[in-house]
């Protein structure tokens, strides 16, 4: 992996060249909470997929997630700022446009990044969230109880276990997660996702009840399109292969 400082902040990332020749679109791949590129993108084929369909794929390990730092102060997960360290990580690449997807906590983190760069962002790609970008602040504030719980065998619900299983299974830092879910919970509103004018395609499994209606956050953002995965959850949405077709052929369209 290669390592670069955003405003201080020492952050993780993967640059896969395309698998044929020539330098391939570049597409940056932002992962959800608790998990790292490697499990959100490598182990579920997402970078085989789309260098083997000719482009160049970086992704990175978030603040706090992965080989990046870890903090622990909630200020310093905000949305917009780890927004900002996707933006810095094209500038440290030279890129000036790229296509951008995120699932979950890092389809939130697009979304902040195609408001705020809208120049930047070729396309946003939105997985694993819907509604919730307007009408909830991601998970549960429990997540982050779990987080500091002493053991996985204290914890009784579900989504606490859920979560505090899945942390541990990825070597996270506990505390950062913690930090990191009382820090990241920004909403935009309405007229903000309305004010989104890059392509976006929006991508939830049929069984997911973190999300939000994909479609009725579509309906808000012009020219946007939705699509269900079906009978996939939160967690196995995002390896799907009716995700990766639809993305796949929502590339292709792009100009």
């Amino acid at each position: 992996m290669h390592v670069f400082s955003s405003d201080g902040v020492d952050i993780a990332f993967v640059d896969v060249p395309p698998a044929a020749h020539g330098a391939g679109d570049p597409i940056v791949l932002v992962h959800g909470f608790a998990s790292n590129h490697a499990v959100n993108w490598v182990n579920t084929h997402w970078v085989k997929t789309l260098a083997g369909a000719g482009r160049r794929v970086i992704a990175l390990d978030n603040r706090g997630h992965g080989r990046s730092q870890k903090l622990y102060d909630p200020a310093a997960y905000s949305s917009d700022v780890m927004a900002e360290d996707v933006r810095r990580l094209m500038d440290h690449l030279g890129l000036r446009r790229a296509d951008v997807m995120g699932y979950s906590m890092g389809a939130r983190i697009t979304a902040h990044l195609a408001l705020a760069h809208p120049g930047r962002v070729r396309s946003a790609l939105l997985g694993g969230l819907g509604i919730h970008l307007v009408e909830g602040v991601g998970l549960p504030l429990g997540i982050a109880d779990a987080m500091e719980a002493p053991d996985l065998a204290s914890l009784t619900d579900p989504m606490q276990r859920m979560f505090r299983a899945f942390a541990e299974q990825t070597g996270s830092d506990l505390r950062a997660l913690a930090a990191c879910i009382r820090g990241s919970r920004q909403t935009l509103t309405p007229a903000q996702v309305g004010s989104i004018h890059v392509p976006v395609l929006i991508s939830v499994g049929t069984r997911d009840a973190v999300a939000g209606d994909g479609h009725k956050l579509a309906a808000l953002i012009p020219g946007a399109r939705a699509v269900d995965i079906p009978g996939r959850d939160h967690n196995l949405a995002v390896g799907d292969k009716v995700h990766k077709a639809a993305v796949l052929a929502f590339l292709e369209e792009r100009p």
